[in-house]
């Protein structure tokens, strides 16, 4: 691996040496020491990684496994005896790593163009913050030929049904910020699917204008969403052949996977961009870790 010195003011970046190692106590590991010559700046292989200088590195797998497991931030602080906010800072950091594996498989597919998605699902799940009168809606997007889950995107919505009129009454006007998840998913996602794929959905109103502007070309069938069933948080489908089961048994595994999603809990999320961030690390997590997609090692876990 090649190493340039740290100093931007160097004038010979490229002539470095080692210069020995430590010890590093926290996660009893021996880090290579470097050394410039021509500007003598020190650094070592761990200095400009993104868990530079984290105290009780060994408990960040573990939090991430947790957080996957149903665990809230408060029963992880309580079993790794941990502060509340050391687990809710470390879980900001725990994202980056996530989102930057998110954005390099998303460049895989949209780099290769014989591996790009040719079969795409994609629905909306319901969560809500702090109430059910203020729901919120996860736009999420799944590769159905390798299950790999594409992206998700966290938008307020109005509350609907019987809670309408007592949601207004009590919390005001809410507004409807759902196309506006839609939009920010297909953004991410619409280079690494191929124009000819197959996409796939419900009968939502407001998909189909989505797909005709990012997939002109592209086929576009909907389904009926069906009843759902006791079996996978309520998203699995009681009818015998489910034309949208990868997306469907995708929204199960992550409502399962995350406190704040299951259905009966009263582990609520008080804020959608916390809310988005539990999934972009779940996302990564399924993934790398559950699906155990091989992508390019990167330095991000130094």
């Amino acid at each position: 691996m090649k190493i340039n010195c740290l100093n931007s003011e160097c004038k010979n970046p490229n002539f470095i040496v080692k210069d020995g190692f430590y010890f590093r106590k926290d996660d009893s590991k021996k880090i290579q020491r470097f050394k410039c010559k021509s500007c003598h700046t020190k650094f070592s292989s761990s200095t400009n990684s993104l868990f530079y200088r984290t105290k009780k590195r060994r408990c960040t797998k573990m939090i991430e496994h947790l957080i996957c497991s149903k665990s809230s931030i408060r029963r992880i602080a309580c079993i790794l005896k941990l502060d509340r906010k050391t687990v809710a800072k470390r879980l900001e950091k725990i994202e980056i790593r996530a989102v930057k594996r998110q954005e390099d498989l998303l460049e895989y597919f949209k780099n290769s163009d014989g591996k790009k998605v040719k079969e795409l699902q994609f629905d909306d799940m319901i969560s809500y913050e702090h109430t059910k009168m203020k729901p919120l809606s996860i736009s999420l997007a799944v590769d159905a030929s390798t299950r790999l889950i594409l992206g998700a995107e966290v938008s307020r919505i109005p509350a609907f049904g019987l809670l309408a009129k007592r949601s207004v009454k009590k919390y005001g006007y809410r507004v409807n910020n759902h196309e506006l998840g839609l939009e920010r998913l297909f953004e991410k996602i619409y280079k690494s699917i191929d124009q000819n794929a197959m996409i796939k959905s419900d009968r939502h109103k407001a998909y189909p204008k989505f797909v005709s502007r990012y997939f002109s070309s592209a086929e576009y069938r909907t389904y009926h969403g069906g009843r759902s069933c006791v079996a996978g948080q309520g998203e699995l489908k009681r009818k015998g052949f489910d034309p949208l089961f990868i997306l469907n048994h995708s929204c199960a595994m992550l409502r399962d996977s995350l406190n704040v999603l299951v259905r009966k809990t009263w582990c609520s999320t008080k804020r959608p961009d916390h809310l988005q961030r539990l999934l972009n690390i779940a996302i990564s997590y399924y993934n790398f870790q559950y699906l155990r997609f091989k992508l390019a090692p990167f330095n991000w876990t130094s």
